[in-house]
């Protein structure tokens, strides 16, 4: 294929892609929704000028079959009156007037079916574009409902995104609670040992020390005295005070 060609078919390609991107199948249904609307007014015009030169017709006819009717009249009061020759003209016209008559209705009859096939189409049409109108609301919902859960679909995906970076922001923070917790841990294991010294406190190692042993034996003494005196008040048969 040549370079040109192939050029063509992707400009063709590109402006089908620009087109269908342009098209909305909503607008596209109504709009062939009121096409079919315009053919169906069309067809009752139609309908009723074939309708108006039937009744054109079956007048001309009514009246032909008048003009028969007297002219038979005619005849035969021309004979009662013994004028033959005016007889004959009157049946002469009655011929005409019958001829004209019988014209007529070789029209009428076409035209009147005529009018039967426009009717059973504007019927059928009538039921036709009932049913695209049904189908076009159907499909004009379920592209509507369709194009809500692609656009609910992007968000929820857009909130996915934005979860899935407040989940590594949590790990991250987790991360750094943890080692602050294990680094506050080891401070204070540090300062309990005496490997860290607290500014505040100029007494030695073993003057803390000492001064935990005192603390300890005070309250190990303390102890003692209670439950002395507990003792004693439930020998006397008293209750402690």
């Amino acid at each position: 294929m040549s370079i040109l060609g192939r050029m063509a078919e992707l400009l063709q390609a590109k402006t089908h892609k620009f087109l269908s991107q342009l098209e909305k199948p909503e607008e596209m249904l109504d709009l062939s929704y009121e096409k079919l609307l315009s053919g169906l007014q069309e067809t009752k015009r139609h309908l009723a000028d074939v309708v108006t030169e039937q009744k054109a017709l079956e007048r001309q006819m009514a009246a032909a079959q008048q003009d028969a009717t007297r002219a038979e009249a005619d005849a035969r009061t021309s004979l009662q009156a013994r004028r033959e020759d005016l007889a004959r003209t009157a049946l002469a016209q009655k011929q005409a007037a019958l001829q004209k008559h019988d014209a007529l209705r070789q029209a009428h009859d076409v035209i009147a079916t005529e009018a039967s096939k426009l009717i059973e189409y504007q019927n059928k049409l009538e039921q036709r574009i009932e049913q695209f109108r049904t189908q076009k609301e159907v499909m004009k919902s379920t592209y509507a409902a369709a194009q809500a859960q692609v656009k609910v679909t992007e968000s929820l995906s857009g909130i996915g995104r934005d979860l899935g970076n407040v989940g590594d922001t949590m790990r991250r923070a987790g991360d750094k609670v943890e080692q602050m917790q294990a680094r506050a841990d080891a401070m204070e294991g540090l300062v309990e040992s005496g490997v860290l010294a607290d500014p505040l406190d100029g007494r030695t190692a073993a003057e803390k020390e000492l001064a935990g042993l005192r603390s300890q034996t005070a309250v190990d003494a303390e102890l003692e005295k209670l439950k002395a005196e507990l003792g004693s008040g439930a020998k006397d048969g008293k209750p402690a005070a």
